[in-house]
């Protein structure tokens, strides 16, 4: 547990886990290529502490790799986030009486701090600018990719209350600077802001904002946290639990809401539903793609509240792997707990960073009856935050839930055809190939070993070979059980045509997988991987088609055209400005920075 963001910067210093950057930097696009390349590596946080056009320092990559999340946790590991909530869900005062209630005593310290404890002012109300002296562009906000539709704040704590029932929430929404005193909010459609902002639209009201930036790193993590909709519970008591000790909380000076009073910054003001929504975007996301312009309400800064020497922290999103795994991997392990105590056969889960969160989930189960692949999937899709989930992987309890082994796992048990379900439900809003905004296509392997009733389990050797068909154009790579194709898509129905053309020959004895995409894909498993599942409406694009051995299931990743019958807007890919990229290389070792693995290079 940290008091505030900058103690947690000086233990980072102290274990050797930060870096100093003395020389001017640019926030637009020059620290995104740096903080990029240094968190694929592995590397340290950064503390840019000369931004050009600043005074403000600027902090990135906090939770840049698993263990230094775990200690922003407060944990040594983040397998032991699964341990704390386990223990507090296992209270049970037994056959009642007063005996039984004394047993609980013991365990009701593991909430302490659950409660935040209100105070009068704090450091973030140090410094008070309100009115003409609010400037959103004092703040070293950084422009990351370069299609972005200008500045976001990445990192922000949004605060707001709902009108009707007072219940405060406590999220992580991006916001694109417009102007000096205002920017967009983006509150997706399922969002709890965005519910906030949909009751005071109808009861005719302002909705009034706090934004924080900082504090103790938990209460970051906490409003990326999927909270469940428990009255009276919400992220800051989240926030409290994990840190032992309440999080203390102040009074806004232009808003009547509560604001962490250790933060750095802290913006305020108000959305009101009257206006018009802005134009917001591109944004270069997390799913490694821009997601294109949309419209979102407009947020008015009122008053901007900071520290006398604050720290801006901010982070980046786009390919995997990012900061933002860290933090999904802290959710996977924290809610483990709850989704056993729901579906009690699950020994565990996990989503790989190659599927940006919901594209991709492994589920280990205990499997005791036929059928019971399809039930956990269907009772997971019904878990808050999980509904979003694209393509489900369920496997025996003992299987591997990471990398390629995973789904080798699964296919030595899954028959394409029989053993696969398509579905349909809600998606990521962020998701830009599903049939429609928020809706589309889900795809559930059960890899499980087969009972009778199932059709029990058919003899099958996954294999690759070393020499594969000459396919011109397409570019091949096999692992046991899967096959990789990449190539450039000039017309319609491309991609059926190639897979028939592979499928066809000897190479695919022992498959049970291919996947295909577009040639910008580097051919290797967690890259044909992450763009496969970004470019993939299970309904429309998962196919079982004949190889020479049997059925294999067949990924069509490639990019959709409007001869397909797709006329949503395709999104371009995220790639830094090549000047940029040379010129980091230039300045790398007078920056100060140590030197990274040549495979962190950037390519397409």
């Amino acid at each position: 547990m940290y008091k505030n963001l900058q103690a947690f910067i000086a233990d980072l210093e102290g274990r050797g886990e930060l870096v100093r950057v003395r020389e001017p930097v640019s926030c637009e696009l020059e620290i995104t290529e740096i903080a990029d390349r240094m968190v694929k590596a592995g590397g340290p946080a950064l503390l840019f502490e000369k931004v050009k056009g600043h005074r403000f320092p600027v902090f990135i990559g906090g939770f840049g790799t698993a263990e230094r999340t775990a200690r922003a946790m407060g944990v040594r590991s983040l397998d032991e986030l699964a341990v704390r909530v386990g223990n507090l869900l296992r209270l049970n005062p037994g056959g009642g009486g007063l005996r039984a209630a004394l047993t609980l005593l013991p365990k009701l310290g593991q909430l302490k701090g659950f409660f935040p404890r209100r105070v009068r002012g704090g450091p973030v109300q140090e410094v008070v600018l309100r009115g003409e002296a609010v400037d959103l562009f004092q703040l070293p906000i950084l422009k990351c990719w370069p299609l972005d539709g200008g500045p976001y704040i990445t990192l922000p704590l949004v605060i707001t209350k709902d009108p009707e029932t007072g219940e405060l929430n406590l999220g992580m929404y991006r916001m694109q600077v417009l102007d000096r005193r205002s920017t967009a909010m983006h509150w997706q459609l399922h969002k709890v802001g965005r519910r906030h902002y949909e009751k005071a639209k109808r009861l005719g009201r302002r909705l009034e904002v706090a934004v924080a930036l900082g504090g103790d790193p938990i209460l970051t993590y906490a409003a990326t946290a999927p909270v469940p909709p428990i009255p009276g519970v919400n992220e800051f008591n989240l926030a409290g639990f994990l840190r032992g000790k309440p999080v203390e909380l102040t009074r806004g000076v232009t808003v009547d809401l509560p604001v962490p009073a250790e933060a750095e910054f802290v913006l305020e003001g108000y959305v009101d539903p009257a206006e018009d929504l802005v134009l917001e975007g591109p944004f270069g996301d997390h799913t490694g793609f821009y997601t294109p312009e949309d419209f979102y309400p407009r947020f008015h800064v009122t008053a901007i509240t900071h520290r006398k020497t604050p720290v801006y922290p901010t982070t980046i999103v786009g390919r995997p792997p990012m900061e933002d795994a860290y933090l999904i991997e802290a959710s996977e392990r924290l809610f483990l707990p709850a989704a056993q105590l729901i579906l009690p056969e699950i020994r565990d889960y996990h989503m790989p960073p190659a599927g940006v969160a919901h594209n991709w989930v492994n589920v280990g189960i205990e499997k005791a009856y036929p059928g019971q692949a399809y039930k956990v999937a269907n009772g997971l899709l019904g878990l808050g935050q999980m509904m979003f989930a694209k393509v489900l992987v369920v496997l025996d309890a003992e299987a591997p839930l990471k990398g390629p082994a995973s789904l080798q796992a699964a296919l030595q048990h899954a028959l394409p055809g029989r053993d696969t379900l398509i579905s349909r439900g809600p998606i990521d809003v962020l998701d830009h190939s599903s049939r429609a905004m928020g809706y589309g296509g889900k795809l559930i392997l059960d890899g499980t070993r087969k009972l009778p009733e199932e059709g029990g389990e058919l003899p099958f050797t996954l294999q690759a070979h070393p020499r594969l068909p000459e396919l011109p154009g397409v570019r091949q790579a096999q692992l046991p059980g899967i096959w990789m194709a990449t190539f450039e898509k000039t017309r319609p129905h491309q991609a059926r045509a190639v897979a028939e053309r592979l499928l066809s020959t000897p190479q695919s004895r022992g498959i049970r997988l291919m996947l295909l995409t577009d040639a910008d894909t580097r051919l290797e498993f967690d890259e044909v991987m992450w763009a496969v599942l970004n470019n993939i409406d299970p309904e429309r694009d998962a196919w079982v088609m004949q190889g020479v051995e049997g059925p294999v299931l067949v990924l069509d990743g490639t990019r959709k055209l409007a001869e397909e019958g797709f006329e949503r807007p395709w999104p371009p890919k995220i790639a830094m400005d090549p000047k940029v990229v040379r010129q980091v290389d230039e300045r790398w070792t007078a920056l100060g920075l140590p030197p990274l693995p040549t495979k962190t290079a950037k390519t397409p």
